[in-house]
């Protein structure tokens, strides 16, 4: 059974969905753009059901409660310190942490950084920070994928992407993600504020040192048919864990893994997590 909840931390209330007994291994995911925590139902029901205690909740922009106006505002550290509020109120002192895209890269951030409070990781889809950005640097592919990056920061994005129903928005999840899931993300991103929130990622500041390597246990899942990531970045993100690494690559499968191939990833996780 999916509960719904309400985590309070000092920014404000983060919704949340959640799963499995109070008492269970602690694992917390964190969703990427255009998404929400609903991205991770089918994960997070199915942890909940085999005994640990999942959360997944909506970040920085994405919950209501914490949606603040200036970019500045969600820059790395902010995004590493909603993860760490967030466990903090669930009264976890250490976790499993299971990140996609924006989530992924906050999860390598927030694993690097404070590696005692992360049990293990898991990230799908997103490299390694220091990979992703030697690949920018050397590979003309992953330069070219990556050119969206830049192009969210301009101030008519939001009007871009809700015209014509959200057209373009719709458009990002290529026929992979179902209908009505793609409804209900248009249907929270259409709110006033909501798409500014989300967009902000993009246009806050990046730290200007080089993400750490990881030392905690890491599974990175990679598919084949990722538009934003091609394999220069997933190949070399092993070079970036010093710890028991898994590297996993989905055939056929695009950017959206956790709500395409669901069962798939699901499996992954619990042989990682247990």
């Amino acid at each position: 059974m999916i509960e719904q909840i309400g985590v309070p931390t000092d920014e404000g209330i983060f919704d949340a969905i959640a799963a499995g007994p109070e008492d269970g291994r602690p694992v917390l995911f964190l969703h990427g753009f255009p998404e929400a925590a609903i991205a991770w139902e089918h994960q997070v029901a199915v942890l909940g059901r085999a005994g640990f205690r999942a959360v997944a909740f909506d970040q920085r922009g994405y919950s209501p409660g914490v949606r603040p106006e200036r970019p500045a505002e969600y820059g790395v550290d902010a995004l590493v310190g909603d993860v760490l509020a967030v466990a903090g109120s669930l009264g976890w002192s250490a976790f499993d942490l299971v990140g996609h895209d924006w989530g992924g890269a906050v999860a390598w951030w927030t694993a690097a950084e404070h590696p005692g409070r992360v049990r293990r990781l898991a990230v799908v889809s997103t490299p390694h920070p220091g990979a992703l950005a030697d690949a920018l640097r050397t590979d003309e592919d992953q330069h070219l994928r990556s050119g969206y990056m830049t192009e969210w920061r301009n101030s008519g994005t939001e009007k871009r992407m809700l015209a014509d129903d959200a057209a373009a928005l719709r458009g990002f999840f290529e026929w992979r993600v179902p209908p009505s899931r793609v409804d209900e993300y248009v249907r929270r991103l259409s709110e006033p504020g909501a798409l500014t929130g989300a967009l902000n990622w993009y246009r806050a500041g990046r730290p200007g040192g080089r993400a750490e390597k990881v030392s905690v246990p890491t599974m990175y899942v990679w598919s084949t048919e990722d538009v934003a990531f091609g394999s220069t970045a997933a190949l070399a993100t092993g070079d970036w864990v010093t710890g028991p690494y898994r590297f996993e690559m989905l055939e056929d499968v695009s950017h959206w893994v956790p709500e395409e191939a669901p069962e798939v990833l699901t499996s992954l996780l619990l042989e990682h997590l247990r």
